[in-house]
């Protein structure tokens, strides 16, 4: 595998991976949504030793023709190109389905007519909705929550659907809560950093009792290249977890802990999921990206959990960073 395509490459995830593609020596090909700014989303403030060692490709995956056009030549696609915001879903659900279900299929067919030696799509744990058992492995049962999650079976199906009829080299990877810096607002973790480093005491929240496998970005990362570079996952959905489980309301505590403050938890109305819509509780399984990728976190545990977050808080911190980030509205 040399030359390699990354969608959603100006994202939160998509920058940190096409950052390490472009350290461990691939040719790199990073496709950003088009935009009459010409901005490449996180790309363009990436890190200083990367600049100028990609290429980019403007478009949009809900374009089959934009798709095939940056898919050729490259070895191996890394698909993470998708809306994942389950607020805005709620109002908009036509567009998952044309971004996160049409664009996996214009993926993988372009795969398959140019002869693509591996495609890694990218899932998420919502797809589980609350764990029926834990800790949650590949054979749960898939349960569309909400119309984000269930654009991501659809898209998940799709693309194994490639596998099984055409023999399309593709591996699913299912990443729980992912979290660490570049994350959007509109996940809690970075929600309730930014409002205390802005100053705020009283802390707006949605629920706070339901439970996460939060997963630091740097794993994230790691568990891709691990898929990468073997075969083990062609045909398989992998989770990739922290194997550990904490709620919403002691993540709080200890962001506060890590920040040395002292806060007050306001609920927001606004940022509550409908009742059947809450997935109450996530920890992941990470037993099969173990024996298959040879991938485990570094940031497991309390002390992982920890040290990913005091990374995460020291960036934010960076008022450079923190000033692309509107922390007095609710972001969907």
């Amino acid at each position: 595998m040399k030359k390699i395509l990354i969608t959603g490459a100006d994202g939160f995830i998509g920058s940190h991976l096409t950052e390490a593609l472009v350290r461990a020596g691939y040719e790199t090909k990073a496709f950003v949504l088009y935009n009459s700014f010409n901005s490449w989303g996180w790309l363009d403030s990436c890190s200083p030793d990367i600049k100028g060692k990609f290429e980019v490709f403007s478009g949009d995956v809900r374009d089959p023709n934009g798709v095939r056009a940056a898919m050729k030549g490259c070895d191996a696609v890394l698909h993470l190109a998708a809306l994942i915001a389950i607020p805005y879903s709620y109002h908009s659900p036509d567009t998952y389905v044309d971004t996160n279900i049409k664009g996996t299929l214009n993926i993988v067919q372009a795969a398959k007519d140019l002869g693509i030696k591996k495609i890694i799509h990218t899932s998420t744990s919502e797809v589980y909705g609350t764990a029926r058992f834990v800790p949650i492995t590949e054979e749960h049962p898939l349960q569309g929550q909400s119309p984000y999650s269930a654009s991501k079976i659809g898209a998940d199906q799709i693309a194994m659907s490639f596998y099984s009829s055409f023999d399309t080299p593709v591996s699913i990877i299912r990443p729980f809560n992912t979290y660490g810096p570049r994350q959007s607002a509109r996940a809690v973790i970075p929600t309730i950093i930014t409002q205390i480093a802005k100053g705020n005491r009283k802390i707006k929240l949605g629920a706070i009792h339901p439970t996460r496998d939060f997963n630091y970005v740097k794993d994230t990362v790691s568990g891709f290249l691990a898929a990468l570079n073997s075969d083990n996952g062609i045909g398989q959905v992998i989770n990739l977890g922290s194997n550990y489980e904490i709620s919403v309301g002691d993540t709080v505590k200890t962001i506060a802990e890590l920040m040395d403050v002292q806060i007050n938890i306001e609920s927001d109305d606004a940022r509550f999921r409908p009742e059947k819509s809450e997935v109450e509780r996530l920890w992941a399984s990470n037993d099969k990206a173990k024996k298959l990728l040879g991938w485990e976190p570094e940031f497991g545990g309390i002390s992982g959990f920890r040290r990913g977050l005091q990374e995460t808080i020291d960036w934010f911190r960076d008022e450079k960073n923190l000033q692309s980030y509107k922390t007095g509205i609710y972001n969907i």
